[in-house]
């Protein structure tokens, strides 16, 4: 299996793309600088762009067929009530959490259609389907990357492709700890849990599952 892993040198992209790997898939880590060398192929792209995006499938088809497109980009930002959110937040949740989503998957589509093949997976939250108040411009971006996957599932079902959206509670990252200290680690979601669901999911016992949001939080 070729997958394209996007987002994957933060907490949870290094832990699911470790969990590809040691599967024996051929993994393409995408994120947009890399500083450290990693056992599997990896890239650093701008997603933010159309041209980054196809930048990304170009040279990852370079490594094989695309079987799968596993987008773990996502962004936090907020504290907020609607009357006193700034265009730039709003902004920025839309434009990291929905605009880079699109670039990416639209881009992965094109091999996949031909292929008649594929599996697409994006993490969202529980922010997406639960309110947030302070936050509502992360929960109403991740709202749309549901909407999204959605449609792209619906617009797919006869074409071999699925697509799932998996919404994690907290997970359980190096960079959640420092910036919530005096939380119940113990109550998050473990990178792990997460990265073994997504690989079912981009498995042929999966091929029935299609517009799934499946929850993952753990005991949040």
């Amino acid at each position: 299996m070729g997958v394209v892993i996007t987002g994957a040198g933060g907490g949870l992209g290094i832990a699911v793309s470790k969990a590809f790997a040691d599967s024996g898939a051929t993994v393409i880590a995408v994120d947009r600088a890399w500083r450290e060398k990693q056992p599997y192929v990896t890239l650093s792209v701008d997603l933010t762009t159309p041209g980054g995006a196809g930048a990304m499938i170009e040279q990852a088809s370079e490594h094989g067929p695309i079987d799968a497109l596993v987008h773990l980009v996502g962004g936090f930002r907020g504290g907020s009530p609607v009357a006193e959110t700034t265009d730039g937040d709003w902004d920025m949740m839309m434009n990291v959490n929905v605009r880079v989503a699109f670039n990416a998957i639209r881009a992965a589509l094109g091999p996949m259609l031909k292929a008649r093949r594929g599996r697409i997976v994006a993490i969202g939250a529980r922010a997406a389907v639960e309110p947030l108040p302070r936050f509502a411009a992360y929960a109403v971006s991740k709202a749309a990357l549901v909407a999204l996957i959605k449609n792209v599932a619906a617009e797919v079902k006869d074409s071999g492709i699925t697509a799932n959206a998996v919404l994690p509670s907290t997970i359980d990252t190096p960079a959640n700890r420092q910036a919530m200290p005096n939380a119940d680690f113990s109550k998050w979601v473990p990178p792990e849990s997460i990265a073994r669901l997504l690989k079912w999911l981009c498995s042929d016992q999966a091929a029935d599952v299609n517009g799934a949001v499946i929850p993952i939080y753990g005991r949040a």
